[in-house]
């Protein structure tokens, strides 16, 4: 068991610069409920299975395994909807940043995550981070596949 403590911002983009390599996700969803979700993800071609569980987008717990790459696309095949993005690393000051494109319904959300080993942890925020959306569940990945950005 592992508790992931992450904050989520928008970003402002015209101050970020994107590498130019990132990760393509696919992702789904086989079920989720308001405390709880079973996610499927294809990236770097292998598949993975998380659970995660808890009321606050700040802290929950995670459980995360890799499964064989056909169990990943079997089981993504039985998911209502995916979500596709490219994820890409940025460090900034010794911390490394998860910025992620979204494509298809979300397109045009572009999401910045910093994992942390605290709720109360500090840390250096970059030029580019814009509105902290921590707290606003429909920035949760779960919750863009019900609802996408363009709809809002």
């Amino acid at each position: 068991m592992a508790t992931e403590i992450e904050r989520k911002y928008l970003i402002k983009e015209d101050l970020l610069i994107l590498p130019h390599k990132g990760n393509r996700i696919v992702q789904g969803y086989l079920w989720s409920e308001k405390a709880k979700s079973m996610r499927i993800r294809i990236t770097k071609a292998k598949g993975f299975l998380t659970i995660k569980m808890g009321t606050t987008p700040l802290s929950r717990l995670e459980y995360e395994y890799e499964i064989p790459l056909k169990d990943a696309e079997e089981l993504l095949s039985k998911c209502e909807k995916t979500i596709e993005k490219t994820r890409y690393i940025i460090t900034h000051v010794g911390m490394n940043w998860e910025v992620d494109v979204f494509e298809g319904e979300n397109k045009g959300l572009i999401i910045a995550e910093l994992e942390l080993e605290s709720e109360n942890q500090e840390f250096e925020k970059p030029l580019w981070l814009g509105m902290e959306v921590t707290e606003d569940t429909r920035y949760l990945n779960v919750n863009l596949l019900k609802k996408p950005i363009s709809l809002w």
